[in-house]
């Protein structure tokens, strides 16, 4: 896979899996899957580990509707998505809104421009019960003095999708190291797709739970954008 051309979405899901550079990434077909260890509430009583499948869902945003059609495939039962995005890349930050609907509304194909000059209605995922997370990467290809501004213009994506931020090089560990900001986020969203998936049962709210979330079976979905 060449670096410049994609967004860096397998060598982030080996990083989440192995904790580990990914030393050879390669174009994905369809969808490959890898698994996280990660331990609910960690420093708690109620302290637990599960093994979390990440599915790796390769594609782009033009593709013909029968492309679209055998992707949905991997979005059935989904208790968790974390949206990629190249912070290089303009384009692949605003292509998240068309992704994000087609992963979170599988019966509908995604039309027209979700984002016209930065404004984007939020109430197309006012329903949505599904653990967000949005990841950028190639931050390492960011010139320091770009970063503020890139990181500006990204900002606004966490908030749109009410989910947390973390914008890291997949090429260098240090950024997921435990104790670090970006691990603490890391580990609140797979929190909550452990307790979308095993403690959330027929739409019963657990106390202290936002009602947001609710059960379901299946597995994280990590979707990659050109």
């Amino acid at each position: 896979m060449n670096s410049s051309q994609s967004v860096g979405k397998s060598s982030l899901v080996h990083l989440l899996c192995q904790n580990q550079v990914l030393g050879n990434p390669s174009w994905t077909v369809g969808c490959s899957v890898d698994v996280r260890v990660h331990d609910y509430k960690e420093g708690t009583p109620e302290e637990k580990t599960y093994y979390i499948e990440l599915w790796d869902v390769g594609g782009s945003v033009g593709s013909a509707s029968s492309v679209k059609s055998t992707r949905a495939v991997f979005y059935n039962s989904v208790n968790g998505i974390i949206l990629v995005h190249d912070l290089t890349n303009k384009k692949s930050s605003q292509n998240l809104y068309r992704w994000s609907l087609e992963a979170l509304n599988r019966d509908l194909v995604p039309t027209g421009v979700l984002v016209t000059n930065g404004d984007y209605d939020r109430e197309q995922f006012a329903d949505n019960q599904i653990p967000l997370l949005v990841i950028g990467t190639k931050l390492d290809q960011i010139h320091e003095n770009k970063r503020h501004e890139v990181l500006t213009r990204t900002a606004f994506l966490a908030e749109d999708f009410n989910a947390e931020e973390i914008n890291l090089d997949c090429t260098n560990p240090r950024y997921l190291a435990a104790g670090s900001s970006n691990a603490v986020k890391l580990s609140r969203f797979f929190d909550k797709v452990i307790e979308k998936r095993y403690f959330l049962r027929d739409g019963n709210q657990i106390p202290g739970f936002p009602d947001r979330k609710r059960f379901g079976g299946g597995t994280l979905k990590s979707l990659h954008y050109d």
